[in-house]
């Protein structure tokens, strides 16, 4: 064996090309059958291999709407093991999405068990649910048995499998699709059959229609689940027109009344592949987190109809306000996108618009008109070549019952016969001319073969008269469908006849036919001041030396004694009410917002303000203060290093804060105070005071901002801003307020180095 390998005449001739040519060269082929053959759809049936294999097999195994059901294990495994390759559990995922009608507009797939449900729970295993088509899986199939598409060979060329299906319907619109290849997507909402109908008429009585024309019969997608789509009809038109777009999708609802002024929001329809239970979750998180103060509870009273509950946490809050910050915050509104890319006449991949859409179904329609009529004829004329033999065999009823009696070879005998000299036997009746051209007078094999066939119980006046009356029917549809090959109007007009019947079974009187998804104006929706959304209340805001925030109720005496955790001690209490939003300043240079209606309450110690906040363990807090809009504060750090920053500019929005002043290690942040008065006066460790104008500080939304005042040993200890008339005040070591009002020795340029503090300045170097 090792010899036959080291033997050089053995090896496979080696071929050697550039390895960029040769990974281009594979990728595009790889690319292409991605493209073609499993993630973009056909625009004649609006269906991908895998969903096409799945229906076609269902047919083979005779599962029709109106028949029994089958395990979707067998289902499956027959396309696997017949026309479709892959993995079984794709297969089955693939099928089961058929037979969701939240899924699917209309399902193409009847399943009996569990296949799943809103809530985005998976389907029981193939082995427990059954499944057969639907009336709409067989109006896709319809016309298979009469050559109205083509076909080709299966994966290893032992079976065959159609190519497209007949589509009775325009089911690329009806159900929409969905895909990602190589390169490129498509993204296809569903829409009314009754409507894609009337549209597709129109287009066959007006050719040259515009696209704007088409959305009188077809405003908008029409999606399972319901819902309210709030685009503008402009965004719309302009969406259809170009094949790329998106809507905006909303969840519909009604305000439940509760009696004396209470009330709740009652969620009946979720916005289309939003998921139940993950809404639920969201929903409850932003509750958690405060993201919507106004909302107080939800729940789900959903049984086989949607029911979600939204609690308001004040009955004096607008429905539609609370709405509106759910929209924001939810995925009760959501932009579902409009990519219809798909493959024209099943090879070439383009972005096409509604109109075009149309077109190809409705030119896939006449294609599959034709090629039946023309089966149709075919068949009529083998059947009219079988008629026209038995009326000759009933008009020489004695000669050929002589000749099967008598003859060795009669079937020899009947073709060899000459029956044109005979056939003066017939009366006024057989001035009949055959459809079949013939040269001789003779039957043919054919016709030989269904005379021999033919039961004796069949020789009767009644079954001549019967023959007939077929032979003339068949001659006049025959002629009908001549007529109808020969003129493209008549060929229209059928089309627009089927489509007129598909439309009575699948419209408006359907079970499921009517539209489920409205239309209305977005509205805008405005930021809403808290105050609007909550009860105003008074409440005493306490925090302690450790961290540890609540709130009180009422304004009670801040010089009462209150509860603490061992070891701690107040640190911050003051006056609030419910609507406030409270500030919080790190010594990290961050601030913090807090919702006032949100802090923990007074029964027990309160929260950690770090868990309510993501304030670092390293960071301490600097000051607590109530939010005044229009206010500005002055902000500095241990380094001596501040500026002017207006209150607006610092409400975070998340619990991560918003960073203001910047610092550089080991520098913190060291004040924050209210700016008020013209000047600034700044005090050091070194107890060292300097007094400036306010006009020197620069007024910054963040920074590190500009030197306050100069030390050689030390820092900044505290800054206040204050009236130069009015003088600076402090408080003594006894607790007694005093106002210096000549300032003459402190005054100075901003980052000086000042003088020495006044005499009975506090040890603590601060002002209050």
């Amino acid at each position: 064996m090792s010899d036959l390998v080291d033997d050089p005449n053995m090896m496979p001739e080696a071929t050697s090309e550039p390895l960029r040519r040769a990974i281009g060269e594979r990728y595009l082929t790889y690319a292409l059958s991605t493209i073609m053959h499993r993630a973009l759809p056909d625009a004649r049936d609006g269906l991908k291999p895998v969903h096409r294999r799945i229906l076609y097999a269902m047919r083979e195994l005779r599962l029709s709407s109106s028949g029994g059901f089958r395990k979707s294990a067998k289902i499956s495994g027959d396309v696997m093991g017949n026309y479709h390759p892959h993995g079984d559990a794709a297969i089955y995922d693939a099928m089961a999405r058929l037979a969701q009608d939240f899924a699917v507009r209309y399902p193409l797939v009847d399943g009996q068990g569990n296949f799943g449900n809103i809530d985005g729970d998976n389907p029981a295993a193939s082995r427990y649910t059954e499944a057969r088509m639907t009336p709409f899986a067989e109006a896709l199939l319809d016309g298979l048995a009469e050559d109205a598409v083509d076909y080709r060979d299966n994966y290893d060329g032992t079976l065959r499998e159609p190519v497209v299906l007949p589509a009775a319907f325009p089911n690329l619109l009806a159900n929409g699709s969905s895909g990602i290849a190589v390169g490129m997507a498509t993204n296809i909402p569903p829409h009314n059959i009754s409507e894609l109908i009337d549209a597709c008429i129109h287009l066959i009585k007006t050719p040259d229609a515009r696209d704007d024309t088409l959305l009188n019969y077809i405003p908008g997608p029409d999606f399972p689940t319901g819902g309210v789509i709030v685009e503008p009809p402009e965004s719309i038109a302009q969406a259809y027109r170009t094949g790329r777009g998106a809507f905006r999708l909303r969840c519909r609802y009604e305000v439940e009344d509760l009696g004396r002024g209470q009330w709740q929001i009652v969620i009946t329809e979720i916005p289309y592949q939003v998921q139940k239970s993950k809404l639920i979750e969201r929903i409850a998180e932003l509750i958690q987190t405060r993201k919507v103060p106004v909302l107080a509870d939800v729940r789900d009273e959903s049984t086989d109809d949607v029911r979600l509950i939204l609690e308001p946490r004040s009955k004096n809050v607008d429905p539609e306000v609370l709405m509106g910050l759910m929209y924001r915050n939810s995925d009760l509104e959501l932009r579902f996108s409009l990519n219809m890319n798909v493959l024209v006449d099943g090879v070439t991949p383009r972005v096409c618009s509604l109109k075009e859409v149309l077109r190809a179904f409705l030119d896939f329609r006449q294609e599959v008109l034709l090629r039946r009529s023309q089966h149709r004829m075919e068949k009529i004329d083998r059947r009219l070549e079988v008629l026209e033999g038995l009326i000759v065999a009933f008009l020489n009823l004695d000669r050929v019952i002589d000749i099967i009696r008598y003859d060795d070879e009669p079937k020899a005998a009947l073709m060899r016969e000459d029956w044109g000299r005979t056939f003066v036997r017939a009366t006024s009746e057989a001035d009949y001319v055959s459809p079949v051209a013939s040269d001789e007078d003779g039957l043919t094999e054919v016709q030989t073969e269904a005379i021999l066939n033919m039961r004796l119980r069949s020789l009767r006046r009644l079954e001549e008269m019967e023959l007939r009356r077929e032979r003339d029917a068949l001659m006049e549809e025959r002629a009908g469908l001549e007529d109808l090959l020969d003129d493209a109007a008549l060929q229209w007009a059928a089309v627009s006849d089927q489509l007129r019947e598909v439309k009575k079974t699948f419209g408006k009187d359907h079970p499921i036919g009517a539209r489920r998804t409205g239309f209305a104006e977005a509205g805008k929706i405005e930021e809403v001041p808290l105050e609007a959304m909550i009860d105003r209340e008074p409440i005493t805001v306490v925090c302690s030396q450790m961290g540890w925030i609540r709130a009180l109720t009422g304004h009670i005496d801040l010089n009462r004694e209150l509860k603490f955790k061992d070891g701690d001690a107040p640190r911050f209490m003051f006056h609030a009410e419910t609507t406030d939003r409270i500030l919080v300043f790190g010594s990290n240079g961050r601030f913090y917002t807090l919702s006032a209606a949100n802090l923990p309450g007074g029964r027990g110690m309160g929260e950690p303000l770090r868990l309510i906040v993501d304030l670092p363990n390293e960071a301490g807090i600097v000051d607590l203060l109530i939010h005044k809009p229009g206010r500005k504060l002055l902000v500095a750090s241990s380094a001596g290093d501040g500026f002017v920053v207006p209150e607006n500019e610092i409400v975070a929005q998340t619990r991560n804060g918003k960073q203001v002043l910047n610092l550089r290690s080991p520098a913190r942040a060291q004040v924050c105070k209210p700016v008020s008065g013209d000047h600034v006066a700044c005090v050091g460790e070194n107890r060292k005071v300097l007094v400036f104008g306010l006009d020197e500080l620069p007024e910054l939304t963040r920074g590190k901002g500009v030197r306050l005042q100069r030390y050689k040993d030390g820092g900044l200890s505290d800054a206040a801003t204050f009236t130069l008339a009015d003088g600076l005040s402090w408080r003594d070591p006894a607790g007694r307020t005093r106002t210096e009002t000549d300032l003459t020795e402190w005054q100075g340029k901003r980052a000086g180095t000042g003088r020495m503090a006044p005499r009975g300045f506090p040890r603590d170097n601060r002002f209050t």
